[in-house]
């Protein structure tokens, strides 16, 4: 084993603004996750919210990792309702391992088609043998109880070309590729990306198993259907690369005749740029639209300049019944962008982690967009959140608000450290039809914690929001934080 680095991503854009054409799709965007539950691991109809603590111990082992399940209610989540799940747990493949970061990802999807969601969570720093952070992927099935057993996503054959560190499960991604009905899974890596067309069986076995050699290393995946055929199209981001230091998006179209592999072939859209993107129907013309992150600028590089923009930024393609084709350029935002709440400062990591849904119910998807690295006063990295709104006319600095611990009515104070925003989650948690916004702060004193604030037709309710933190949902410390709340099922950049 050996301590996981924490590496800085170097990622930019440097996108020109494009009004987004709109129009009409015929059935409404289902969002990149088309199975028939999310996050339901239990089936009770409530979403349940997945956590990861990456550096939580296990017994005398250090950073071995632990993911929390809080089961929702009407009522919403809370630490009494919960499961912890690490490598020790009974069912679970693997042995917990200093430095492991089992739960370094977490995503969701029915892989098994059982009608109960399964976990799916990467652990990019896994040992496999004696190669140093090969990585794996894990997936613990959903049943009438709860999660319970799991088993391994083995590495497509051939995968790696015998490199060690790999880091297989930097990220996730789910969506149903071919329509039918099955979910899919995209895993990124340091080495090369995998593909694997779903129905899953309880043996972590996939209909079709296949190599994204082409791309190299692969930051980060994403799936979701933006031309309204029904199928979802991957989008595999490799990072920076010796010719393109942005990070270059290459987009994989859906398969429309129900073949189970993906098609061979893909486009690069050279106007886009980033290390981790979500999809949802921000203009509500039924077609998914893709928003990137790229967080690391200029003063977090240690190269050339030309990275980011100066404290990070997101750049938003729209969908249509082409999909997002080659010629569109980006709309971006940053924190210098008129109406966009606090000011663009080196280092905040803007955009470093993403989520998408319709918070209000307007029919819009609205972005949350954190920035853990945002210094709050004089504390550095304290953290901020900013909430943009989706509209007829595309992604809209109206009503867009920022909130960080010094917020009146959110829990806790800005503290120097805390990373507020490194993950964040937008999720309907208590089944009203308004969405919880979820903020990690995985450095909130030794364990961590997640903020969450229930949802109205106007946005985050501050009062009565809460911090739950990572001892009160039952992990374990060992020398160093715990970091609860370092990943949730929003997108982030993996460092």
């Amino acid at each position: 084993m050996r301590k996981a680095v924490l590496a800085t991503v170097l990622a930019a854009v440097a996108g020109v603004t494009l009004t987004p054409m709109t129009s009409s799709a015929a059935t409404a965007y289902k969002g990149a996750n088309t199975a028939a539950v999310q996050d339901d691991f239990n089936g009770d109809g409530y979403r349940d919210l997945a956590i990861g603590a990456p550096h939580a111990a296990n017994g005398s082992v250090e950073e071995a990792g632990a993911v929390v399940v809080l089961y929702g209610s009407a009522s919403s989540v809370s630490t009494t309702r919960r499961t912890v799940i690490t490598q020790a747990t009974t069912g679970i493949p693997g042995d917990p391992e200093a430095w492991d970061g089992f739960g370094a990802e977490v995503t969701s999807a029915d892989l098994d088609r059982d009608g109960y969601a399964d976990l799916i969570v990467g652990t990019p720093d896994e040992a496999v043998g004696s190669n140093q952070s090969r990585g794996s992927v894990t997936v613990v099935w959903g049943g009438s109880t709860g999660l319970k057993s799991g088993t391994s996503i083995a590495p497509p054959t051939g995968y790696g070309d015998g490199r060690t560190y790999c880091r297989f499960g930097l990220s996730l991604a789910t969506g149903d590729t071919n329509g039918d009905g099955a979910p899919d899974l995209g895993v990124g890596s340091g080495c090369e990306g995998a593909s694997y067309t779903g129905p899953f069986t309880r043996t972590g076995t996939a209909a079709y198993t296949d190599r994204e050699s082409f791309y190299g290393a692969t930051r980060g995946v994403v799936m979701g259907d933006v031309d309204g055929d029904g199928d979802a199209e991957q989008f595999w981001l490799p990072g920076p690369t010796d010719g393109d230091l942005r990070g270059p998006v290459y987009v994989q179209p859906g398969v429309t005749d129900g073949d189970p592999a993906p098609p061979s072939y893909r486009t690069e859209l050279p106007y886009a740029d980033g290390h981790a993107g979500v999809i949802g129907d921000i203009n509500g013309d039924g077609y998914g639209d893709l928003v990137t992150g790229v967080s690391t600028d200029d003063s977090m590089s240690g190269g050339p300049a030309g990275w980011a923009r100066l404290g990070g930024e997101i750049d938003v393609l729209y969908g249509s019944a082409q999909g997002i084709t080659a010629d569109q350029k980006p709309k971006v935002f940053q924190q210098d962008t008129a109406g966009v709440p606090g000011t663009a400062e080196g280092g905040d990591m803007f955009g470093q982690s993403l989520s998408i849904g319709d918070l209000n119910g307007d029919g819009y998807a609205d972005v949350l967009v954190g920035s853990p690295g945002e210094a709050i006063g004089t504390r550095a990295s304290a953290g901020n959140v900013v909430l943009l709104r989706g509209s007829a006319a595309g992604l809209t600095t109206t009503k867009a608000a920022g909130y960080n611990q010094d917020t009146t009515g959110v829990p806790g104070a800005a503290e120097t450290g805390d990373q507020f925003g490194a993950a964040v989650h937008l999720a309907d948690l208590n089944k009203d039809g308004k969405l919880e916004t979820i903020v990690g702060i995985p450095t909130e004193n030794s364990d961590g914690c997640v903020w969450i604030a229930r949802g109205s037709s106007a946005g985050p309710v501050l009062s009565g929001s809460v911090n739950l933190c990572g001892k009160s949902a039952g992990i374990t410390l060992l020398n160093t934080k715990g970091y609860f709340g370092a990943a949730l099922s929003g997108a982030h950049v993996e460092l």
